[in-house]
């Protein structure tokens, strides 16, 4: 931000002079606290509802057989902690999450690299991964039971085929969205293949890449609760469905919150690493207008 100041002209010629509003330390106060208060205002929206369920479960608004309160969740979710057996299902589902979900991010970058970097194998294998993407990676998980077997092996490959098509188009719209100003530029340094590749385009598509990787971490542990309700004797989505089978509503509940918090920290965990990976894609990766770091 900056003042403009009339300064009193000479002559008929009007001087006008820009000044800096603030000093670097007051803008960097100024951003804390900003940052504060949007951590505080995410905070407000769960605990808001959270005291809303809590009143409504005690006052009998909502049935507490279906929706028991917050508290009574607490109390089932301590004894999940006490007998070991919530973190059991979380390393279960951890486990099929990052060995499912590495193996589609890994295939999905190779195949979003080579399609958006060569228009013939766009041409080739576009039109069958596009048909492929629209089918529902549930409708095809029995199919990989037959293939794999009742084994962890199939619950990982359902998790990693997921993974793959949001990363393969996700990396190849961002290599397609590169500007042809930077293969100008590239170009009049008598830049390579190799070396544009290297240099130009894979730094300018990584912001990209990695927004997709984050929406890649969401459905991986969405598609982790779909294949354990299916097969699965661990993991957090077998606690879900088991409890539910068994109508034990709390314990359901703290498996569909821990689920939740997973997904969050996750995903939080990738925008940590791309801030570290591209401190200058910040705005990029975070959204938003530049102006109001």
């Amino acid at each position: 931000m900056t003042q403009v100041t009339e300064v009193a002209p000479t002559s008929s010629a009007r001087l006008v002079r820009r000044e800096p509003s603030a000093s670097p330390e007051r803008a960097a106060v100024h951003r804390r606290r900003r940052r504060v208060a949007e951590i505080l205002l995410g905070f407000s929206a769960p605990i808001a509802l959270f005291v809303v369920w809590q009143v409504a479960a005690t006052s009998g608004a909502v049935n507490p057989l279906f929706f028991p309160a917050p508290t009574t969740v607490w109390d089932a979710a301590l004894d999940l902690v006490e007998s070991g057996e919530l973190f059991k299902h979380l390393w279960v589902s951890l486990t099929r999450v990052l060995i499912g979900g590495g193996m589609g991010v890994v295939t999905g970058v190779a195949a979003g690299v080579a399609l958006g970097a060569s228009r013939w194998a766009r041409a080739t294998f576009e039109p069958l991964l596009s048909a492929l993407y629209t089918v529902p990676k549930l409708a095809v998980f029995p199919l990989l039971l037959l293939i794999f077997g009742l084994t962890d092996t199939a619950l990982n490959v359902a998790i990693g085929m997921t993974v793959f098509f949001f990363m393969w188009v996700s990396t190849m719209t961002a290599f397609l969205a590169v500007s042809p100003g930077h293969r100008e530029v590239a170009q009049s340094f008598d830049a390579g293949p190799w070396q544009t590749f290297r240099h130009v385009m894979f730094p300018a598509a990584l912001p990209q890449m990695f927004i997709g990787l984050r929406m890649s971490v969401s459905v991986a542990v969405l598609m982790m609760v779909g294949v354990e309700f299916t097969q699965a004797n661990q993991g957090i989505g077998y606690l879900i469905w088991y409890s539910w089978t068994l109508f034990q509503a709390p314990r359901m509940y703290v498996g569909i919150v821990a689920v939740a918090l997973m997904g969050l920290l996750l995903s939080n965990i990738v925008k940590w690493i791309s801030l570290l990976v591209l401190p200058w894609a910040r705005v990029e990766i975070e959204g938003g207008d530049r102006n109001l770091l």
